[in-house]
């Protein structure tokens, strides 16, 4: 593999923060070196998965759910998994200073709305549900702001705090520039995709398709099931007039 450099915001950051001695942004310096590793070593990685074996079930506890999550809303596997490390380093019962809760740091007033929105049990700290409610947060965010990271910075910071930083441009606190400085080079380029919709497509209308050919002059013109009901409803006819081509029926 090729040499592969720091993005340049994450490595001047971190630069900054062993200069700094910043505590929180520490934090995630690590994640920070984890994300670029993981950037470099992507080409390798994947030829190097394709020959070897399924990783012990105990080494991804969470790996049901979190597919089920991301088949659910749209989101990247490893972009829940990225955030999830970050959030608790796989604490089921991880509770910041804030009050965030679980594997994914879901604030008590948010899990209550997701909560009802999506089906989810009582307790927040079941790890179905915790990941389930932080992925749908994830797309919420995504779908508000457009780009991941102000959907990083969202999920950290809250969205009125970050929709006070476009209105004002006043400085996003240093723990929200640490964590998404640290995730964006993990998430990488990929989209958040289209959740698959609950609603089938309505069936086709039977009145739609074609009865018959009429003819008039040389055209030739189709003329659906609904034309002719409308022709019914107008006249009291079920027939349809044929234009007259100069003969006799």
């Amino acid at each position: 593999a090729g040499a592969c450099a720091l993005p340049l915001t994450a490595a001047s950051t971190l630069a900054g923060w062993c200069r700094s001695g910043d505590r929180t942004a520490w934090h995630y310096a690590v994640l920070i070196l984890a994300g670029a590793l993981f950037a470099c070593a992507g080409s390798g990685v994947a030829v190097a998965q394709s020959a070897s074996v399924e990783r012990p079930a105990a080494a991804q506890p969470y790996a049901a759910h979190i597919a089920e999550a991301s088949q659910r809303f749209g989101i990247p596997e490893h972009w829940i998994r990225a955030v999830l490390h970050a959030e608790s380093a796989g604490d089921v019962r991880a509770i910041s200073s804030a009050g965030a809760m679980g594997l994914m740091q879901v604030m008590p007033d948010t899990w209550a709305g997701l909560r009802v929105r999506h089906g989810l049990g009582r307790d927040p700290y079941d790890p179905r549900d915790n990941i389930l409610a932080g992925t749908a947060y994830l797309r919420e965010m995504f779908d508000r702001y457009g780009n991941v990271a102000a959907m990083l910075a969202a999920y950290n910071a809250g969205p009125g705090r970050y929709d006070h930083y476009l209105a004002t441009g006043r400085t996003l606190p240093a723990e929200t520039r640490a964590y998404v400085a640290a995730l964006v080079p993990v998430l990488g380029g990929a989209a958040a995709t289209q959740p698959p919709s609950s609603a089938p497509p309505p069936p086709p209308d039977w009145r739609e398709a074609a009865l018959f050919v009429m003819r008039s002059g040389d055209a030739r013109t189709t003329v659906s099931m609904r034309d002719s009901v409308d022709a019914e409803q107008q006249d009291g006819s079920i027939f349809v007039v044929r234009a007259s081509d100069g003969g006799t029926p």
